[in-house]
């Protein structure tokens, strides 16, 4: 799975903070060693890592944006929005899109696709962030905050859209996160926080945070269902048929 940085929505938020350049805030330097490594894998530990490895489907709206039908096992998602729906191939970018039950192609196709995949990129990551501590390309410090914690800096070198990125986790006792501040190319102010809370456990025992919070704004996720097979989430007739029909199927499309 690919990073994105913040997304839309957030963006959206430099409304409110308008040109308050004083509230940005330099990224902190940590120290880089086992026990970084330690509090990470606290971390991801703390959402239940076996439990979200066997979570092969997943579905979800977040912030009452996009609607995503992730099939894990296959690397394939569905985004939704208003009539308007793209079958995407995760990793070859590639798939199929409609307006309104109308298949879209040319350019329009290639249009959608690009926008379902990076909705779902953005919208994954605030949905298992935490699982990404130790993906290829990432680096990971511990700094120590004023109350005696230390709070865990993860940056991405590589990967996604926007490598450069940085996300400064504030862990509760058990290791699970309670806020991040975000240093991320699409926002010039440094340092903004946002809340991960109102913890829940899907029914195949991952966890997941329900709410963020970034200053005035509230992001939610919203209609969330999980299983450990597609058919267990979405019985019936394959809902990517029409992708494997348009692309051919993939190694990991039985």
């Amino acid at each position: 799975m690919v990073r994105l940085g913040l997304g839309l929505v957030a963006v959206g938020l430099l409304a409110g903070v308008g040109g308050a350049v004083w509230l940005d805030e330099p990224r902190p330097v940590g120290v880089s060693d086992a026990a970084a490594d330690v509090l990470a894998t606290r971390m991801i530990a703390s959402v239940d890592a076996d439990a979200w490895a066997a979570t092969r489907a997943i579905t979800w709206t977040y912030a009452g944006r996009y609607t995503h039908l992730w099939d894990r096992e296959r690397h394939f998602v569905r985004v939704q929005q208003a009539g308007w729906e793209a079958l995407v191939d995760l990793g070859r970018v590639q798939g199929v899109a409609s307006q309104d039950g109308v298949p879209l192609d040319g350019a329009a196709q290639e249009a959608a696709v690009q926008d379902a995949y990076a909705a779902w990129a953005n919208d994954s990551f605030w949905l298992l962030a935490m699982n990404k501590a130790f993906d290829p390309g990432t680096t990971r410090s511990r700094v120590p905050q004023p109350d005696g914690s230390e709070a865990l800096l993860v940056a991405y070198s590589s990967g996604g859209v926007t490598p450069g990125d940085a996300y400064l986790w504030h862990l509760d006792a058990r290791g699970r996160p309670l806020s991040w501040q975000m240093w991320v190319s699409i926002i010039p102010v440094g340092g903004l926080s946002a809340s991960w809370a109102d913890w829940v456990r899907l029914p195949t025992g991952a966890w997941v945070a329900t709410t963020h919070e970034l200053g005035p704004v509230t992001l939610r996720m919203t209609d969330l269902e999980a299983a450990t097979t597609l058919a267990g989430l979405s019985p019936g007739a394959d809902p990517f048929a029409p992708l494997v029909q348009a692309l051919g199927p993939t190694d990991d499309t039985p």
